[in-house]
């Protein structure tokens, strides 16, 4: 499987001084942000798609050789039952905006898919592998999962209290949308800081500097604390980073 890792990194890295390889991610994984079930963490967006140079391609695929089997290995620890053997995706597709997500195809093997330009964006290796590493985290920790069942919990609430006051068919059916959505996420910045705190251990072992690494949390925009938001602050992950490296002994 490594292989076959290593062979997707370089079909989709390799001819970047002219046009990316046409390779888009399998039709099986579903786009960030869908309600199929992905984790995903917004990035520093350009207004134009720009490509990473060889030198942060090369980057890029050292650090996947890296992090990735620390993954693997913290996930068969904490999570013996899961499927741990990840697959990292680059999306080449032009014009895409900065992003990384993870998701799980049909069989419940963990996807992680890159855009180019977030490749072209994260200004060192550090920020490579802390990205990876909180991506990979969601999956350890089951966040998925753990939110579809939230989706699922307050759809039957909101719906059964729909159908209890007599509301029809049709009002039911969207008080049971609206409740997934709550439900969705309910806990969807407790995961985000969850996957930040592994993901810094994650970087650490590694051999990465997740402090370094965490640097691009200050040139992106805030979400700030908006009600049913999805990330937490910038300055709360910056935060839950830095406490969990010292409390590992690590301070930069």
């Amino acid at each position: 499987m490594r292989n076959f890792r290593r062979l997707i990194l370089a079909a989709a890295l390799a001819g970047l001084s002219a046009c990316a390889v046409p390779q888009e991610v399998p039709d099986r994984v579903p786009p960030s942000g869908s309600n199929t079930g992905t984790q995903s963490m917004p990035l520093p967006r350009a207004a134009t798609a720009p490509t990473p140079s060889r030198a942060s391609a090369r980057a890029f695929v050292q650090m996947v050789d890296r992090v990735e089997p620390v993954a693997e290995r913290q996930c068969r620890q904490r999570n013996p039952r899961a499927n741990c053997d990840f697959v990292i995706l680059v999306d080449d597709r032009p014009g895409l905006p900065a992003n990384a997500f993870q998701t799980l195809d049909e069989s419940g093997q963990p996807i992680i898919v890159f855009t180019l330009s977030l490749i072209a964006d994260l200004q060192n290796p550090d920020e490579m592998a802390f990205v990876l590493a909180h991506e990979a985290s969601h999956h350890v920790a089951g966040h998925i999962a753990r939110s579809q069942q939230n989706a699922q919990a307050a759809a039957a609430v909101f719906g059964g209290l729909a159908g209890v006051s007599g509301a029809s068919d049709e009002a039911i059916q969207l008080a049971a949308e609206l409740g997934a959505a709550v439900g969705a996420r309910r806990y969807s910045k407790e995961f985000e800081l969850e996957a930040d705190a592994l993901g810094t251990q994650i970087t650490l072992l590694a051999g990465y500097d997740p402090l370094l690494g965490s640097q691009f949390f200050f040139r992106i925009p805030d979400p700030g604390d908006r009600f049913l938001g999805t990330h937490p602050a910038n300055a709360e992950r910056v935060e839950t980073i830095v406490q969990t490296a010292a409390g590992l002994g690590f301070t930069g």
